[in-house]
């Protein structure tokens, strides 16, 4: 019993000592744990406010449209580009004015709010349903180059009917009929017989046929 006792008494002592050496660093340890777990709280809490905030101008934005202001709008969008670049919701609401300014001709200004987009948008899958809004308007604009440019960045696999069709149409403003009935194909087979644009791809690569038998 004697000698457990002394055991006991030195493990304290061992302890005591160990305590005394390291117990600064052990309290800063726990210190900097528990400021690390407020910090991310906080900056949780800061991040669905900041969302919040988003959500709401965005929408602001949608009932200044539906009401005829365009003024109003571009003023939130404006906002939510500044103060709330890294949201979704600036995002969504610059590619609505996008498709708003090619409704209005305004294709060169369409495409800087699509650039925008483009850089801002954190998911790939947005990044790449941006990059096939680019590229139609930049064909609208009649740079068939420009449009390829953009849909060679998108990731293989992604909309891939629908980008291989967009790459048909540039490569017909290219003047490059060949290449654009081989893309036509691709996305008659990557889109299926019973996706809606069957009819309309089957009637481009018609005419893209009718069109090399009249220029033979």
């Amino acid at each position: 019993m004697a000698f457990d006792a002394y055991d006991d008494y030195e493990q304290s002592e061992r302890v005591q000592k160990w305590l005394r050496e390291n117990g600064l660093s052990i309290a800063v340890g726990i210190a900097i744990g528990l400021v690390g777990i407020f910090g991310l709280q906080q900056w949780r809490k800061h991040q669905a406010n900041n969302e919040a905030a988003a959500a709401m101008l965005y929408q602001q934005v949608q009932v200044a449209l539906s009401s005829g202001k365009p003024d109003a709008a571009t003023a939130f969008v404006d906002e939510l580009m500044k103060d709330y670049a890294k949201s979704p919701y600036a995002m969504f609401a610059v590619s609505d004015r996008a498709k708003q300014e090619v409704q209005d001709k305004q294709f060169g200004k369409a495409i800087a709010s699509l650039q925008w987009a483009e850089a801002h948008a954190a998911a790939p899958v947005l990044k790449s349903l941006v990059q096939l809004r680019l590229a139609r308007v930049q064909l609208a604009k009649g740079d068939g180059q420009a449009a390829l440019a953009t849909l060679d960045a998108i990731p293989a696999g992604q909309y891939a009917g629908l980008t291989l069709e967009l790459r048909g149409d540039a490569l017909v403003k290219l003047g490059r009929a060949d290449d654009a009935r081989k893309a036509y194909q691709a996305a008659l087979a990557a889109l299926g017989k019973d996706a809606p644009q069957h009819a309309v791809l089957q009637m481009k690569i018609d005419d893209l046929a009718v069109a090399g038998k009249q220029g033979a």
